[in-house]
């Protein structure tokens, strides 16, 4: 019976990186893929609701509409840059989507407003995108309750009643972990996990069902080359690969984008490590049951999307069915997403991610002894 031998792990492992160098397709898929990644979804999954085009009537035009209008402006949410001159217009501009929403000012609102009365501004929202409108309406909701508070504060302190007005409860909030409340800072650490398993599950499956379709592996089956050997020497140089690209999606999340992580580096590159072999065991199980490059290629994007809607990527897991949630704690980057956030937004250590680690761990232990074993079977 055939030992382990370091002289056939090492030649094995030799030639995959002589492949892998010769190969430029993956190297450049390696390197270039996460930083293109993690550029186009770090500016594109962006949910923050900024500087929404949106026009204005203003049937007003006195010193007290402008002022309500540098108002609107100065909560950062609408840009109120377009202004017309009927109801029209405005219906044009949101119709054409050149504006997401409109405020309509009426010509008595300065009369209002000097002779103590109620002034109305009519402010319509494009629904069409719920998140959107939500953050609009509550932005101009939070307005309208400033500006009131303000100006009838004003008119008691008009009338003799010093003081102001104070509200009978005062609520006070705080924001921990992303005070800013930046998407940003929410997505980027998220992208590390989801880049990672995409780039490394298809690197490695492609390799190995490249070797069937090329007719190689079943050289490599009549040597004396054992299954373990054959195994290690073709799964460490993506090891290898895998800490590159983690590296550079760090490097990028932190110095292109600033989101820099309140806790321990070590400790996420060392629990990274562990979500790495667990991709690795996915892209060997793919490569196990996958014929060709193309079936290996739709297997990989089977995974991506339910990885993208299941695992808190995008949608918070609360928030969805019970079914949904059992689907998504079958993800490895579901656990992974609570460890890599845990330690960027709350600088947290293991104490409070140790069952988001140990489930991370029995996924790696599980994953990569049935991948092996499906792998050995093939072989033999």
């Amino acid at each position: 019976m055939l030992r382990f031998s370091w002289v056939r792990f090492l030649a094995v492992l030799k030639k995959e990186f002589i492949h892998i160098r010769r190969d430029r397709a993956s190297l450049i898929m390696a390197i270039a893929m996460p930083i293109g990644m993690l550029l186009l979804f770090g500016y594109a999954v962006n949910t923050d609701v900024e500087h929404l085009p949106t026009v204005v009537w203003d049937q007003c035009q006195t010193a007290d509409s402008r002022d309500f209008i540098t108002s609107v402006r100065n909560t950062q949410y609408l840009d109120p840059d377009d202004f017309v001159s009927g109801y029209q217009q405005i219906e044009d501009y949101l119709d054409s989507g050149k504006a997401r929403a409109a405020v309509i000012i009426p010509p008595d609102f300065g009369k209002h407003l000097q002779g103590q009365e109620q002034a109305t501004v009519q402010v319509l929202v494009d629904g069409s995108d719920p998140t959107v409108a939500r953050a609009v309406m509550s932005a101009v909701q939070m307005l309208g309750l400033n500006k009131s508070l303000a100006l009838q504060s004003k008119r008691l302190q008009a009338m003799g009643i010093s003081g102001g007005l104070d509200l009978p409860l005062n609520l006070e909030t705080r924001v921990w972990y992303n005070p800013d409340m930046k998407s940003r800072d929410f997505n980027i650490p998220a992208l590390i996990g989801l880049i990672l398993q995409n780039v490394i599950a298809m690197l490695t499956s492609f390799s190995i069902v490249r070797e069937k379709e090329r007719g190689t592996m079943e050289q490599l089956v009549v040597t004396p080359i054992r299954s373990l050997e054959l195994l290690l020497g073709k799964l460490l140089p993506f090891v290898a690969i895998g800490f590159v690209s983690l590296s550079l999606i760090l490097a990028t999340g932190i110095f292109w984008f600033g989101v820099i992580p309140l806790g321990s580096i070590p400790l996420l590159i060392l629990l990274s490590t562990i979500f790495l072999f667990t991709i690795l065991a996915i892209g060997l199980l793919i490569s196990s049951i996958a014929r060709t490059q193309l079936q290996a290629m739709q297997m990989t994007f089977i995974l991506i999307l339910p990885s993208i809607l299941l695992s808190g990527f995008v949608f918070p897991r609360e928030t969805m069915p019970r079914l949904l949630q059992l689907m998504g704690d079958l993800l490895p980057l579901t656990y992974f997403l609570e460890i890599v956030r845990g330690i960027f937004l709350k600088g947290v250590g293991l104490d409070f991610l140790w069952q988001d680690t140990l489930a991370l761990c029995l996924f790696a232990v599980i994953l990569l002894a049935v991948a092996a074993k499906k792998f050995k079977k093939n072989l033999d």
